[in-house]
């Protein structure tokens, strides 16, 4: 009797990066695990990184399925769960690195430590969009810097994947907000209740003077890197907190540290390759589901639908800058 099968996009080759359309055999969910029916998956930067042999950290040995983020209903459950049965709707920052197959698929075995129940006041289109975002965001505000209410935040690249969700995160946490974003999106950080700052037409020491009397910010997320993460070394106060997702350059910590400040570098990847800290992972987006449904956080998700055909287009939107919020592909 021959075993199920599911569709999936392979990639075999990172020099070509292209993605063949196979068939694989639809695994039975081991212990600790559940299988999910995939809706929908969220493309993510890493994505295309991995895809083009840019991320040497993460990327797994091919052939393999890609994608990190999913959302979707479990079809199956393994030995000795828990909190999740058939029929739950689910979401997580599954697989697409190392040994862990991706969301590119229609069923994916996934260990239920990397998963929640989705918000119910999001579609499972919406809900793929989450999990790698608010993960990264929540990691640098609240397990590393430890935001309070009444502090001053700044987010640089807030109207980004990670930074629109910071500075949601931030606003419920009781911060006071501030954004760093292109004029054309002032309204995306406005709209969260944070305070735009066009970081092309003013300098550091400009909206530092006007928004903290000179001290500085409290806390600063950086999403973006390379200069960006120069200036939060200037914006910070003295002994505040800086989380950067994007510190991999070489960088002068001098101003910083003479400041008294500390730096948190944040890698969301590390409990899937490392298969530490995955529970921590599942806490996280339990409390993204309660923020999600008390109207406190929501993502914004781009408006183009891209089918699993049609996952390269989603890349190159990623990669490229043309999307508006996340971009999900449609797998269901």
């Amino acid at each position: 009797m021959s075993q199920p099968t599911f569709r999936a996009l392979m990639l075999d080759d990172y020099a070509n990066n292209s993605f063949r359309e196979a068939q694989i055999v639809r695994p039975e969910p081991a212990a600790n695990q559940v299988l999910v029916r995939i809706i929908a998956s969220g493309v993510n930067p890493i994505d295309y990184k991995i895809r083009t042999g840019k991320a040497p950290y993460a990327m797994p040995e091919l052939p393999a399925v890609l994608g990190t983020d999913m959302a979707g209903v479990v079809e199956a459950v393994g030995a000795n769960v828990k909190h999740l049965s058939v029929g739950d709707e689910v979401y997580g920052l599954v697989g697409g690195v190392r040994g862990l197959q991706g969301s590119l698929a229609e069923y994916v075995a996934v260990d239920t430590d990397l998963l929640a129940l989705k918000p119910k006041n999001l579609s499972l289109r919406e809900a793929a969009a989450i999990p790698l975002v608010f993960l990264t965001a929540w990691e640098g505000l609240v397990d590393c810097a430890q935001v309070k209410a009444g502090q001053k935040v700044l987010v640089h690249g807030g109207a980004g994947g990670v930074g629109h969700i910071a500075v949601q995160i931030a606003r419920a946490l009781g911060a006071d907000v501030y954004a760093t974003v292109s004029n054309n999106k002032r309204s995306i950080v406005e709209g969260y209740g944070a305070t735009a700052i066009d970081y092309r037409n003013v300098s550091v020491e400009q909206y530092v003077k006007q928004y903290t009397n000179d001290e500085g910010f409290d806390v600063i997320y950086d999403t973006v890197g390379g200069q960006s993460l120069d200036d939060s070394f200037a914006a910070v106060r003295h002994y505040g907190h800086i989380a950067s997702c994007a510190a991999f350059g070489t960088h002068n910590l001098a101003t910083g540290s003479l400041r008294g400040a500390t730096l948190s570098g944040i890698f969301v990847l590390l409990p899937m390759l490392t298969g530490n800290g995955r529970a921590h992972h599942r806490d996280i987006l339990t409390e993204a589901t309660r923020l999600i449904e008390q109207g406190k956080v929501k993502p914004l998700v781009d408006p183009r639908h891209f089918t699993l055909n049609e996952a390269r287009q989603a890349h190159d939107a990623v990669e490229q800058g043309s999307a508006l919020g996340k971009v999900v592909i449609d797998v269901a």
